[in-house]
């Protein structure tokens, strides 16, 4: 019975969602449903979010390990925050759309990406 238990809860660990790295603020799991809700998966490859191969942006996989976001942006929370929100502040000439993205959904989508 302990054996089943233990294997029991192996399976479910795997099934946890990453955490994001520590001091960044948000919901990952909000965030992973309001990065379909506003489909940018449309335009990117997004860790565990199911939708076509599309080569339109930049894959986002690997986001805590980035130095650098788009426009020079500091590869944090606050820089992935602010280009989420208002990508043409940041370069007027970038093909990203300014989707209306909220202060909460863009620090959940945030947490959610930074924890991949």
């Amino acid at each position: 019975m302990r054996a089943l238990a233990l294997t029991v809860a192996l399976a479910l660990a795997g099934c946890a969602p990453d955490r994001p790295p520590a001091g960044v603020r948000g919901d990952p799991a909000r965030g992973k449903i309001a990065v379909t809700q506003y489909a940018c998966q449309s335009c990117h490859q997004i860790p565990g979010v199911p939708g076509s191969k599309v080569y339109v942006g930049r894959p986002l996989e690997d986001m805590a390990r980035r130095e650098t976001l788009a426009g020079g942006l500091r590869g944090d929370q606050a820089g992935l925050v602010r280009w989420i929100r208002d990508p043409q502040s940041v370069d007027p000439q970038t093909a990203m759309p300014n989707m209306g993205v909220s202060e909460r959904d863009a620090l959940d989508i945030s947490a959610y990406l930074l924890s991949h």
